[in-house]
């Protein structure tokens, strides 16, 4: 129910499309009641031809609930007799049902579809603002599967079903209304079959909303692979794993088959349940109803109309089910979605946070340490990490894989918290700024250089759409893309493709440093730019990082030590301490695995074939943080 509530909450703005789309529902329900009440009369007066001329009676004789057709007929028209007067409000009644459930339906679904939309928008807002560690904990498939099937399990249930249930609904209600009236005593058999329908739609409701989820957790392991095969699909084949991950992919689709199997045995049972409860209750009502007609307590009209009326509310009733089955399928899905929504972040920034203007002082780690927790307890990868960046300094950072150097530098813009101690960006607590002020500070370049399926000029100008075509032109320009991005069909009109798969890695590479250049921040984290490319790309791409450089506050991370020696500090990072920092000269002198490091690059030292080695100079993944999930 509190789910329920809170999509309900969605469907507050758009109350002006709500309530006349309601009223117009129910008057489909109250033209649709009225048009099968007019088998009374035709019974009673237009198809008996010795019947007297008179009043052309709906309702029962001598009660209130009856009124005289006639007065409907505008008197202009001069219709007097039964047979025009109930065909005259046969044809009002179906044009007038007819546009009343089209304007009902199209608002309610005008409605709903609004709202689904403000929904998706607000869940890939909200899933955009997770931290870091959301995206570790949940794989892509399952994220995708929240915000496409989920939600649209749920728009099912709020525009599509939604419209059809107003409408059954008031047809139902109205409908019951004027059985009561014409069935009398006999509508109080009605209370007999109330309990088994009840009890046997929130049994099947129940099962529904269950089976709905573990369908939806295997459709999100579809996609899970789905996702990993198609952007690893180049792994796939060097490896020749086509045949396994084939036999991958339909073990998870028989599983889902399975799923949606259970799930649809389940909600099978409604509409036969449904089916032999009305075909019972109609059949008694026939038995009864013959001997009322006998007895003359009431008239073949009469009972033609409840028993008529009787068989439209059975329509709605089967179709319950079905509403309630979708309802309790949409439940299920909102449980997921809302899940999202209260998925506490790790990194969280505080009421009132101070902006930060600039940055002109140092960066300062205090006695920093970070640790991250699994099912196995808590992994320590940082610990009393202290030292400081000062403006314009370019500090390196140097060690052997796994020792926390990625981890270390992602803590700089907040992808993760620390643990224990402190980060100063000039004097101020990270955790005391606000998170945008502080990121539009921080530029960095990775190994795994994110690109997107978008033209040249939009990847290098991304966050900043209005930026002038000269303005990226200089950035390129002083990253030495500007040539090979003037070679290419449509120069900065080129679409890159997915992850920027036209281009070799050189070029992705300078093209992410061109957006750091335009994105124009004062510090800037460099982690293993380098270590992926050939020697010709890395000349080219260690030139477009000495533009990048110049002027700004840097930490850089590589195994290349060729890489860092123009740095004014280096320091040296083992199993998440700092073991040493000095120049270049100092470390080789007080540095056992600087030496080592130095030694294996250019004293040619054979290097280890085994990268768990101590020392072993093997490229560092592009995101240690990873491990720190």
């Amino acid at each position: 129910m509190k789910n329920f509530l809170r999509l309900l909450r969605y469907g507050a703005p758009f109350w002006f499309q709500w309530l006349p789309g309601v009223l117009f529902l129910a008057m489909v329900g109250v033209l649709d009641t009225f048009r099968t009440l007019l088998f009374q009369p035709i019974f009673d007066q237009v198809l008996r031809p010795d019947a007297p001329e008179g009043p052309i009676l709906l309702g029962l004789p001598n009660s209130p609930w009856h009124f005289d057709l006639r007065v409907i007929v505008p008197s202009f028209l001069h219709m007097h007799n039964a047979w025009n007067v109930v065909a005259f409000a046969l044809v009002v009644a179906t044009v007038l049902k007819g546009l009343c459930d089209y304007l009902g339906t199209y608002l309610v679904n005008y409605a709903g579809f609004g709202m689904i939309t403000d929904l998706r928008n607000h869940l890939y807002e909200a899933t955009l603002r997770r931290s870091s560690s959301f995206f570790h904990k949940h794989a892509t498939g399952t994220i995708l599967s929240t915000l496409i099937n989920d939600v649209d399990r749920v728009q099912n249930a709020v525009s599509s079903v939604i419209g059809e249930f107003l409408q059954q609904f008031f047809t139902f209600v109205v409908g019951l209304v004027f059985v009561i009236r014409l069935g009398g005593h006999l509508s109080w058999a009605l209370l007999l079959f109330v309990p088994v329908v009840i009890t046997s739609a929130r049994k099947i409701g129940r099962e529904v909303r269950t089976r709905t989820r573990t369908g939806q957790d295997k459709l999100a392991e579809i996609q899970n692979i789905l996702h990993e095969t198609v952007t690893g699909n180049r792994i796939v084949k060097a490896f020749s794993t086509e045949l396994w991950e084939v036999l991958r992919f339909k073990k998870a689709a028989t599983r889902l088959f399975r799923a949606n199997l259970r799930s649809v045995r389940i909600q099978s049972i409604s509409s036969p349940l449904m089916d032999s409860v009305g075909a019972i209750a109609i059949a008694m009502f026939l038995f009864i109803g013959r001997n009322e007609i006998i007895h003359g307590h009431m008239t073949m009209g009469i009972f033609g109309a409840f028993i008529i009326l009787l068989f439209k509310l059975y329509d709605p009733v089967r179709k319950f089910a079905y509403f309630y089955n979708s309802f309790q399928q949409a439940m299920g899905a909102s449980a997921s979605i809302f899940g999202f929504f209260d998925t506490k972040d790790d990194v969280k920034e505080k009421p009132h946070a101070l902006a930060l203007k600039g940055f002109a002082k140092s960066v300062t780690f205090e006695n920093v340490g970070f640790s991250y927790s699994t099912e196995d307890g808590e992994h320590q990868i940082l610990h009393h990490v202290d030292f400081n960046v000062h403006a314009d300094e370019v500090m390196a950072l140097v060690g052997p894989s796994g020792a926390g150097k990625s981890t270390l530098v992602n803590l700089i813009p907040r992808f993760f918290d620390v643990t224990s101690g402190r980060i100063l960006v000039d004097g101020h607590d990270l955790r005391d700024l606000t998170l945008s002020s502080l990121r539009r500070q921080v530029a960095q370049v990775t190994q795994e250089t994110i690109l997107f399926n978008d033209t040249v000029r939009n990847n290098i100008a991304y966050g900043q759409p209005e930026v002038k075509r000269s303005v990226v032109e200089l950035a390129a320009r002083n990253a030495l893309a500007h040539d090979f991005i003037m070679s290419m069909p449509q120069g900065y009109d080129t679409v890159i493709g997915e992850k920027g798969f036209r281009l070799s890695g050189g070029e992705r590479q300078r093209l992410a440093i061109a957006r750091a250049i335009l994105k124009n921040s004062p510090i800037l984290i460099l982690d293993e730019a380098t270590s992926a490319l050939d020697a010709e790309s890395e000349s080219l791409v260690q030139a477009a990082l000495a533009n990048l450089m110049q002027g700004r506050t840097v930490l850089v991370i590589a195994h290349r030590l060729g890489t860092i020696r123009r740095a004014n500090r280096i320091a040296v990072l083992e199993e998440g301490r700092i073991t040493a920092i000095g120049s270049h000269e100092e470390l080789l002198v007080s540095s056992p695995t600087y030496q080592r490091l130095y030694q294996l690059q250019f004293m040619d030292v054979p290097e280890p074939l085994d990268s768990e080695t101590p020392g072993a100079p093997a490229a560092e993944p592009p995101l240690t943080t990873v491990r720190g999930k």
